[in-house]
């Protein structure tokens, strides 16, 4: 089988190092890709929304399935695109169509639809610079801190959690009137603040049935003790101490068979992966934001974690036979230690070279801002690697990661040397 996979970071870098390890695949390649993922196939210079390439890269490589990594191609109608071209229309497309892409697309259209399927999330309500008026009234009604939601894609820095109500609404003026997040943030969904500790849920469903993935909890801040500006992840840990058994069971009745059966009532056809963030409120859970992808770094940690063969369980989501296909997890605790950028998530420089990779490491580094330069590896974004390992704790875990993420160096190499300590008192 041939197989491509679109995108460049470390998510990617994941798909491409479990597919390539299938005994089913005859050739990978990755669009755009990066320096580690030419370690697993072939990296071709083609952007991810530029969907008359990527139509010529199938022509041309006879591929026999595409895993969309990112969000933006799917909320673009990447899925659509195939199926309306005479030459594509066979090919599966792993990820939704743009109807299902709007789980993620839009805030309003899934806060819709959890409301529509008794799916448990915060109150909220949306406005438009029409109703700004309105808007700051529901605020009033609301005990800090204040949710601000941009309605669209705003690569990731669309939501604003502000503790004073004078800045919740100067920022919300901020959003519709002056646009600050572009048209992503012409409608902004304001919701109640959720108390308790977040976690992530990934399910794989070919719009029938569906298999629940790892759990993972990741860490967004940049400074120790969550502290700082949001990045696009420092970390993650899988499985979650505080989500066991009984939760995840509670979180498949309350959250995953509700959206599931949402999707089909409303029509929409959805195959791929959906990325629920929740809050676990008591031992409650309540839906934070649908994602139509799966996360970066979550996937460095819960893709290791798949025994299965991957090319299996993503030709079940294919010919919707994944109830049929065998699923089974590593037990043990997956922890991955991200290395970022000098400066990062503000100005950063790329172009550092990186040493060190030579190593030999108890870790699996999977590469998310490189590129490479003939025989040299250079940093090519914020957050470059993504360092994963296993222990039977999380302590042993990361302490492998951080051994790892000590020996790789680059100008202005930083990461997290707090990843999971937070997690010890569930243990």
């Amino acid at each position: 089988m041939n197989v491509l996979i679109l995108g460049s970071g470390g998510r990617e870098h994941a798909f491409a190092w479990k597919i390539a390890q299938s005994k089913q695949l005859q050739n990978l390649y990755i669009a755009p890709g990066n320096a580690g993922t030419a370690n697993c196939g072939t990296n071709l210079n083609v952007a991810v929304n530029d969907f008359e390439a990527i139509k010529n890269i199938v022509w041309e490589k006879d591929i026999n399935l595409v895993l969309v990594g990112p969000e933006d191609p799917l909320v673009n109608g990447i899925h659509d695109f195939f199926l309306n071209d005479d030459v594509l229309k066979d090919i599966p497309v792993i990820g939704p169509k743009k109807d299902g892409a709007q789980l993620e697309g839009s805030k309003d259209f899934s806060k819709q639809f959890m409301l529509k399927h008794g799916v448990p999330t915060a109150r909220y309500a949306t406005f438009t610079k029409n109703n700004l008026n309105e808007g700051y009234a529901f605020l009033e009604t609301l005990e800090p801190p204040f949710v601000l939601k941009a309605d669209g894609l705003a690569a990731g820095k669309g939501v604003l959690i502000i503790d004073n109500i004078t800045e919740a609404k100067e920022e919300l003026k901020k959003m519709l009137v002056d646009a600050k997040f572009g048209n992503a943030s012409t409608k902004v969904v304001i919701e109640e603040f959720l108390k308790g500790i977040e976690l992530s849920v990934f399910v794989l469903t070919d719009g029938k049935s569906y298999k629940i993935l790892p759990a993972a909890k990741d860490y967004k801040r940049i400074g120790e003790g969550d502290t700082g500006l949001n990045t696009g992840g420092m970390g993650a840990v899988s499985p979650v101490p505080f989500a066991n058994e009984a939760f995840i069971k509670k979180v498949e009745e309350l959250v995953v068979k509700p959206t599931i059966k949402g999707l089909n009532k409303d029509g929409i056809d959805y195959r791929g992966f959906i990325f629920i963030g929740l809050m676990n409120c008591n031992g409650e859970p309540s839906v934070i934001e649908y994602n139509c992808r799966m996360g970066d770094p979550e996937t460095e940690v819960v893709i290791p974690r798949i025994k299965t063969d991957f090319i299996d369980l993503l030709q079940g989501v294919a010919t919707q036979t994944l109830h049929q296909k065998e699923y089974e997890t590593i037990t043990e605790t997956a922890t991955t230690v991200v290395l970022v950028s000098g400066g990062y998530p503000g100005d950063f420089e790329k172009g550092k070279i990186v040493n060190g990779l030579n190593n030999s490491f108890d870790s699996q580094v999977f590469h998310s801002g490189t590129k490479l330069d003939g025989d040299k590896v250079l940093t090519n974004g914020g957050r470059v690697f993504a360092i994963t390992s296993f222990g039977k704790t999380i302590e042993e875990a990361v302490n492998k990661s951080f051994a790892t993420a000590d020996k790789i160096n680059y100008e202005g190499k930083y990461f997290r040397r707090d990843i999971g300590k937070d997690l010890k008192i569930y243990q």
